[in-house]
């Protein structure tokens, strides 16, 4: 062998290509985010006061505005605790959901792309220009008011008339509550469905065909070809979908603890206590992106 190199594998080709599609990445996160994480960090760590004139002045402070965050503010506490149960159950159904779609529109049929087309719609309308419609439109604010005042004139809903039919029939209470969480966030689950939709039906077009054509001549059927053959192949995008669910999740507008992290900044200007707020936000969504990445590893090991 020439030189003396030793050859390229495939594996190693195929790093290098990952590597060349996140470098614009990891380039814009070391000149544009890098140094504000940084500055924040400290900022954290510090007693951040305006100065007039001279913009702002840091003073040491450790590890007090954590503590002001997690035992003196009165919300904080509460607001995770409540973000990570929706968090669960959202993720939990978002994956469910954008799965079942996937295998769904994997399917050949008429109309499909259109089918695709309006499943992926979500992804546009959640981009930011939604939510702030329906914050800020007074149209949009009178039309729920009227389907209120009309729910309310027909003496039903919906959501509790089914949990009441399954109270009544023995249905566990801890059971129905989740999935009463998830009918009432039957809609931030749809919109949030779009990435993991066309993650999924990637991954399902990518599997063989002779694989399924192998199977049907040994006789198994479509409930035991999709055990064996569909689940196993696509599981190693529910690590994927699963971090993107989390991510997308702790970001969105109408995450309480956001606003409670921005009131604290804008209203009281507490930047310290802000500070230490986020990082403790961060910690916890790394914790969970830790944790579900190492149960996801090990159950696609065990389908495997």
């Amino acid at each position: 062998m020439s030189g003396g190199r030793k050859p390229v594998t495939m594996q190693q080709r195929r790093a290098r290509t990952g590597y060349l599609f996140i470098l614009p990445f990891i380039i814009g996160f070391i000149l544009f985010m890098a140094r504000p994480m940084i500055q924040s960090l400290i900022m954290s760590l510090s007693d951040v006061r305006i100065v007039p004139g001279q913009g702002y002045q840091m003073t040491w402070i450790g590890l007090d505005n954590y503590h002001t965050a997690m035992a003196v503010d009165p919300y904080f506490n509460q607001y995770i605790t409540d973000e990570i149960g929706r968090m669960v159950i959202n993720t939990i159904a978002t994956l469910v959901l954008s799965f079942v779609i996937a295998v769904i529109l994997n399917q050949d049929f008429k109309g499909r792309t259109l089918a695709r087309a309006i499943f992926f719609l979500p992804v546009i309308l959640s981009s930011g220009v939604l939510p702030g419609i329906e914050s800020q439109n007074e149209f949009y604010d009178m039309m729920a008011g009227v389907a209120e005042s009309v729910e309310g004139a027909a003496g039903v809903n919906i959501s509790a008339s089914l949990q009441n039919l399954l109270s009544v029939s023995g249905v566990g209470s801890g059971v129905f509550d989740v999935v009463f969480q998830m009918i009432d966030a039957i809609y931030d689950i749809v919109m949030a469905s779009g990435i993991q939709i066309i993650i999924f039906l990637t991954g399902l077009q990518a599997i063989s065909p002779s694989l399924y054509e192998a199977a049907d001549v040994e006789g198994c059927t479509a409930w035991e070809s999709f055990w064996k053959i569909t689940f196993p192949m696509v599981s190693p995008l529910l690590l994927v979908n699963c971090i993107y669910t989390i991510v997308d999740f702790f970001m969105k507008n109408d995450n309480r603890v956001m606003e409670r992290i921005t009131e604290v900044m804008y209203k009281d200007f507490k930047f310290g206590v802000s500070s230490a707020m986020s990082w403790i936000y961060f910690g916890v969504a790394l914790v969970f992106i830790v944790l579900s990445s190492f149960i996801i590893t090990k159950a696609v090991k065990s389908a495997q």
